[in-house]
């Protein structure tokens, strides 16, 4: 079986996997963009003279207590429902994902995101706005649920980490994109420069539906149809000879045999005890990533830099910075994934955002006294700078990484489901923490980063102790991880 192992890890790299997992992870776009986008919009004075007054006549109020000018539920739902609508759409794209494969889960979640963008371009009222919003989070919830399973049934063991890091990538290029659409929609003084920002979303979906239509199903995906000749002949596209394909897909045929003798419901299926160390991780991971407090950099970096006294163009150019950092820091994951490993990543990029945070409460709350009001243009400059502290160090550790460890971990029969539970659990944190990141900003100020970094030392310290190294190991000989592990290995024993 190590021979086996060692020959599998050997696949070269070709150029058509290339391009099917840049195809695949181009759906990041999407997600990066839409997240991007609706910070800067909340920010365009046309778009709260049309939707909330309210927020800009504080705005406007220099009385007005700086961190409580985007205190408005309804605002923040603006931002947050679509994490509502991600997080049942990803549980359903995990049985549709099953039924129909991988590659039209993509197509469909296009289709879902430009209907949703047509909802919030052409919207006269709240009501339609936030219609339109619901309808980009059931696409979301498709693509990422999607997306990070392709990449990973498709790529060659050594090379699967470099791979799934696309995903990413194309997370941080939607949102550099949305950051300069912004910045350009607002210059231009346009009532109608938030319906273009918006509306350019549409853009990216349509790549994505276009690009998905060339390219072939995964074959653990058509295996698990009983397409058996569709599944070689999508590996031999995609591996370098056919040999290697035939011997590859004996490999994913063997494994899925216990599937195909296994009847039940597949979340039901996941409940069992043999898949605990795999559903504890998948739900933690999926869980601690928004308590980094990147929504406070992703969503609502614009906010953030506004109440340190940046005034609105100033502080899209700053999102823009930081989306351009990050950006540069998923180059670096692609380099670091397969040779330093994904352990070690999550906890170096976990100490740089734990001190990231606690410099940013501790600016904020020096700029708070007063004392030093001769270095005011000083304190934005350092927020911005440790905000792209925290942004580099997500980029290339729990941006990319929450999505790679699932669908590595979680065996074929319960790939689909796990990464479904998985997505489905990031939303959920990420739409309460969205929802109420703004009045938590008000009530908290400055203390509000102390917890973040707080919450990343928790969960940088279970990571620590709990994940175990998958750098380089087969999907198919995965659970032998679990048998070294110096805890799962008595949970997984004691199975057996």
């Amino acid at each position: 079986m190590e021979e086996e192992e060692e020959e599998i890890c050997k696949t070269p790299l070709t150029n058509t996997v290339i391009v099917v997992c840049i195809v695949a992870g181009s759906s990041g776009v999407l997600y990066g963009y839409d997240t991007t986008v609706s910070g800067g919009v909340m920010m365009m004075t046309p778009f709260l003279e049309k939707f909330f007054p309210a927020v800009l006549a504080k705005m406007r109020d220099p009385k007005e207590d700086q961190y409580c000018l985007f205190d408005n539920h309804k605002l923040t739902a603006f931002i947050a429902s679509m994490f509502i609508a991600g997080l049942m759409s990803s549980l359903l794209a995990g049985r549709v994902t099953r039924v129909i494969g991988r590659r039209f889960s993509l197509i469909t979640s296009g289709i879902l995101f430009i209907t949703g963008n047509a909802f919030a371009v052409f919207a006269d009222n709240v009501t339609t706005l936030l219609v339109g919003r619901l309808f980009v989070g059931f696409g979301i919830g498709f693509a990422n649920q999607a997306a990070p399973v392709y990449i990973t049934e498709m790529a060659p063991s050594k090379w699967r980490g470099a791979l799934n890091t696309a995903f990413q990538f194309f997370v941080c290029l939607g949102a550099v994109i949305a950051s300069l659409i912004n910045l350009a929609a607002n210059h231009s003084k346009s009532s109608h420069g938030w319906r273009l920002s918006l509306g350019c979303a549409s853009v990216p979906a349509t790549v994505l539906i276009i690009g998905a239509l060339f390219i072939p199903d995964t074959p653990s995906s058509l295996i698990q149809r009983g397409k058996s000749d569709e599944a070689l002949a999508a590996l031999t596209k995609v591996r370098s000879t056919r040999e290697g394909a035939e011997a590859e897909l004996n490999d994913l045929i063997n494994c899925n045999e216990a599937v195909r003798s296994n009847h039940e419901w597949h979340y039901k299926t996941l409940m069992q005890p043999r898949f605990r160390p795999h559903l504890v991780l998948t739900l933690l991971i999926a869980g601690f990533q928004q308590l980094t407090g990147i929504g406070m950099i992703a969503f609502y970096a614009p906010v953030v830099l506004r109440t340190i006294g940046l005034r609105t163009e100033g502080s899209l150019c700053g999102t823009l910075v930081i989306g351009v950092v990050n950006l540069a820091s998923v180059f670096m994951s692609t380099c670091m994934v397969d040779n330093v490993g994904r352990r070690l990543m999550f906890l170096q990029g976990g100490l740089q955002i734990i001190f990231g945070h606690v410099f940013i409460a501790c600016t904020l709350a020096i700029q708070s006294q007063g004392q030093y009001d001769e270095l005011e243009d000083s304190y934005w400059i350092a927020v911005l700078v440790l905000m792209c502290l925290i942004s580099s160090a997500f980029g290339w550790s729990w941006g990319p990484l929450t999505w790679l460890i699932p669908s590595e971990i979680l065996p074929i029969e319960v790939r689909a489901a796990g990464t479904g539970i998985g997505v489905s659990t990031n939303f959920i944190m990420t739409f309460i923490l969205t929802q109420c990141s703004m009045s938590m900003l008000c009530s908290m100020k400055y203390g509000l980063f102390f917890f973040y970094g707080a919450m990343t030392s928790l969960m940088t310290a279970v990571i620590g102790v709990f994940l175990p190294e998958t750098k380089g190991v087969p999907l198919e000989f995965m659970d032998t991880v679990w048998c070294k592990h110096w805890y799962w290995k008595y949970v997984v024993t004691a199975q057996v």
